[in-house]
């Protein structure tokens, strides 16, 4: 199906119209399945259809701009486009629909995404790089509007790294930094401001992108009046635009039904992408939107009849039609039979995927089906049981849920039964979940070896005169071993560069490494992670710097939406190995506290989220992130960066291990449980309550995601059968959490002679000031008495009341 990627050789005419009715059948596949995936919504065999109808033309112009190598970080509309650069069949495009979980028949997710989301694989079975340079790569789409324009920068600002920065192995990456990066964006999404801050930030570090906008005036129901000023997104980014003395964007405006000047507007714009790194819109207008938004609702509700009719006149695929026959390429006759013959395609791509989809359920039905009869004989319950396999029988195309869901409910018949053909339906009901269960939840972390947690600890050495520095030194001096050692790693942020970053952990590191490598941004920080998730694609390790935990609250939809679930959402086919690196706990004041650990961590499930307690044990997080394929987030202690540590002498090598807590004291009494800088403040506690015998066993966490693989926590639990989880988060944040995995996860409840008991900060964010900070976070002395409570509640003759 694919289409030439170059309409700019010298062609012969019969070449060109070759290439033009080539692309005549795209277009026309393309709309059909439009039209009959959304007769599939309408009549249930499929759940929701979001289409590409009413953009197919642009979208072939753009496919033959684009070349091998090149990214992709698209709108839920660009279906056309796939099947242009050949990676996406009719059948693809249904088995989409039908959410087949067989990623050989569904390559874009899955099953995983509804159909429209699309992605080309970058890793081989074993989780490693495929060489990118040889095939058309799109990043993973993502559903949230204009979500896809923070990754579209870093995609981009990847060809500009690999072009000026020496010793990178670009092998698999990249030629010559020559790769150009395309977006497309709807034009109310432009509203977003995602899609505002990506514009600025790709003006500002002028990289090799280019952003198609298609215009078809309405945003679902509501006219481009209420979205963009003027009615025009071109018209009002003017300022952006390049001129003799300023940097800037160049922006081209094209009729998206004018095939002739579609095809030289994107071949102009990839020039200027490829060949001078500067970045293109295009603003793509008069398009349409022939089925309305998707399968939810009817355009008719809010297009007026004089709107309607311009939309069936002016339809991209009729204008390419009438201007075929006018130029005298095709009959109208040619082009019936190019029609025909691509309805007739499609219906049979649509009746293929239905029956691969449906194949291994139908066997599921009938093996069901074939169980059951003999236990409805044998039960005392039969007559109930009958009625379940009259249900099932009934059901022509049923579900997996069909067949479960009533195979569960037999089991609840024969509860007070024993015989085989029972234990036979146990077996197969768990078959089922062991074998189809992975096909929905498999992949939220890498599978590899390459896994983060499969990196082995190494531990800090030190010299017999080790000097205690600043513990801002040690995460210099292991960053300036890291830069000299891995050439693909970079960092940026506000303040990262010039100044060495607020605390100085990068002191004199950009002077060294220089502007691209130790980088600057501007405060924006949903496309710094942008950046960060982009280059994380190509190839390149990059730690994306959010100056303090609060500020990542501005990026957490793109942390949560894209990052987080990039592997999950491509089924191992993707990975975005992007460092998170940012401070909070234990300041004053509402701003910059750092205490909104609780809703980060169960919005960012399929990162790891770290949290050293102090700068040697996240020196070695990072080095340990560098070798493993999952995302991270490490939270540095805001006030840790002037506290004594002991300098290790094997920075750059030393690794701290993730998902493994560490035992920081022994003790009999009681299990202490904390994380971060609230985690010196119990160790202080800790030798208090020896004052009062009380001897407590004293862990760190040191990884929230993922939480104690090895269980060591439950361990010591075993021993002191009480615990005390204690954090600076609100109540129910990660405190909560923690208990969560020691109760529900490691059945720690079967151990404790006392209720398990968390201390954490006031429901409100803290004061400012030091009486502010002593009445919104637990103190010493709130963690003493906490703590002595639960011992007076177990033995009140030996701890007595305190208060």
């Amino acid at each position: 199906m694919q289409t030439l990627s170059d309409l700019s050789n010298n062609l012969s005419f019969e070449d060109f119209k070759t290439e033009v009715l080539n692309d005549y059948r795209i277009a026309t596949i393309s709309r059909e399945c439009s039209l009959l995936g959304r007769r599939e919504v309408l009549t249930g065999k499929a759940k929701f259809g979001i289409f590409g109808d009413g953009k197919e033309v642009p979208q072939l112009a753009m496919a033959k701009a684009f070349k091998k190598g090149d990214w992709r970080s698209g709108y839920y509309r660009d279906q056309t486009f796939m099947m242009a650069i050949g990676e996406l069949t009719a059948e693809q495009f249904f088995s989409g629909l039908y959410a087949n979980t067989n990623l050989e028949l569904e390559p874009m997710s899955a099953g995983r995404q509804m159909g429209g989301h699309f992605v080309t694989h970058s890793l081989d079975e074993n989780g490693s790089w495929k060489n990118l340079t040889e095939q058309y790569n799109s990043s993973a789409d993502i559903s949230p509007t204009a979500g896809q324009m923070p990754r579209l920068l870093g995609l981009a600002q990847a060809s500009k790294i690999f072009r000026n920065v020496k010793g990178i192995n670009t092998s698999n990456f990249s030629i010559d930094g020559n790769e150009v990066a395309w977006g497309t964006i709807g034009n109310a999404s432009t509203s977003e401001g995602l899609f505002f801050e990506t514009i600025n930030a790709a003006g500002v570090l002028q990289v090799p992108m280019v952003i198609s906008v298609w215009d078809d005036e309405y945003g679902i129901s509501v006219h481009a009046k209420h979205q963009t000023t003027k009615e025009n997104i071109s018209e009002i980014l003017k300022g952006f635009q390049r001129d003799s003395e300023n940097k800037g964007f160049e922006i081209l405006r094209v009729k998206g039904w004018d095939y002739a000047n579609l095809v030289e507007t994107y071949q102009e714009a990839g020039k200027i992408a490829r060949d001078e790194h500067v970045p293109v819109l295009i603003h793509v207008t008069e398009l349409t939107q022939p089925q309305g938004h998707s399968t939810s609702g009817s355009h008719e509700r809010y297009k007026d009849a004089a709107r309607l009719e311009w939309e069936s006149d002016n339809d991209c695929n009729l204008k390419f039609r009438n201007w075929i026959i006018e130029s005298g390429i095709a009959t109208n006759e040619a082009l019936i039979e190019i029609d025909r013959a691509a309805k007739r395609d499609v219906r049979e791509a649509k009746k293929n995927a239905w029956n691969t989809f449906l194949k291994p359920i139908s066997r599921e039905h009938q093996e069901l089906i074939t169980l059951l009869k003999p236990i409805a004989k044998l039960s005392a319950n039969g007559v109930f049981i009958s009625k379940i396999i009259e249900s099932l029988t009934s059901i022509d195309e049923p579900t997996r849920k069909d067949l479960l869901s009533n195979a569960r409910k037999v089991l609840r018949y024969l509860v007070f039964e024993n015989f085989e053909e029972k234990r036979k339906l146990q077996v197969w009901i768990d078959s089922i979940f062991e074998n189809v269960q992975p096909a929905f939840s498999s992949h939220l972390y890498s599978q590899t070896q390459g896994a983060n947690t499969r990196i082995k600890e190494v531990k800090p050495s030190y010299d017999d005169d080790a000097e205690m520095v600043d513990a801002r030194i040690i995460l210099r001096d292991n960053f300036d071993a890291i830069f000299k050692n891995y050439p693909e790693t970079l960092i940026f942020g506000e303040d990262t560069g010039n100044i060495g970053d607020v605390n100085q952990g990068l002191e004199g590191l950009q002077a060294k490494y220089g502007e691209l490598r130790v980088a600057d941004t501007g405060i924006r920080e949903a496309t710094i992670l942008g950046q960060g998730i982009g280059m994380s694609l190509r190839g390149l390790r990059p730690i994306a710097e959010i100056q303090y935990l609060d500020y990542i609250l501005y990026a957490l939809q793109i942390i949560s939406d894209d990052l987080a679930t990039t592997h999950y959402r491509t089924k191992g086919k993707q990975k975005s190995p992007l460092i998170i690196r940012t401070r909070g706990h234990r300041l004053e004041g509402i701003w910059h506290s750092g205490s909104q650990m609780g809703g980060i961590l169960n919005l960012v499930k399929g990162v790891n989220l770290l949290v050293p307690r102090n700068m040697t044990k996240a020196a070695g997080f990072y080095n340990t992130l560098l070798l493993g394929d999952d995302p991270a987030i490490v939270v540095e202690c805001l006030n840790g960066y002037r506290l004594k540590e002991k300098m290790p002498n094997n920075l750059g090598v030393m690794k701290t291990p993730i998902g493994v807590v560490e035992k920081l004291k022994e003790g009999q009494d009681i299990t202490l449980v904390s994380y971060g800088s609230t985690l010196r403040i119990v160790e202080q506690v800790s030798k208090e309550l020896l004052a009062a015998g009380i001897d407590a066993e004293v862990i760190d966490v040191q990884s929230l995601m993922p939480f104690d693989l090895n269980h060591d926590i439950v361990k010591s639990i075993a021993k002191t059968n009480r615990v005390v989880v204690i954090d600076e988060d609100v109540p129910g944040g990660a405190s909560a959490y923690i208990l969560d995995n020691l109760l529900n996860d490691q059945k720690a409840f079967q151990y404790l002679d006392s209720a398990p008991k968390t201390i954490s900060a006031k429901a409100h964010r803290p004061a400012y000031g030091n009486d502010g900070d002593y009445f919104s976070k637990p103190s010493a002395e709130d963690i003493f008495e906490g703590i002595y409570e639960v011992m007076h509640e177990s033995n009140p003759t030996k701890y007595p009341k305190l208060r």
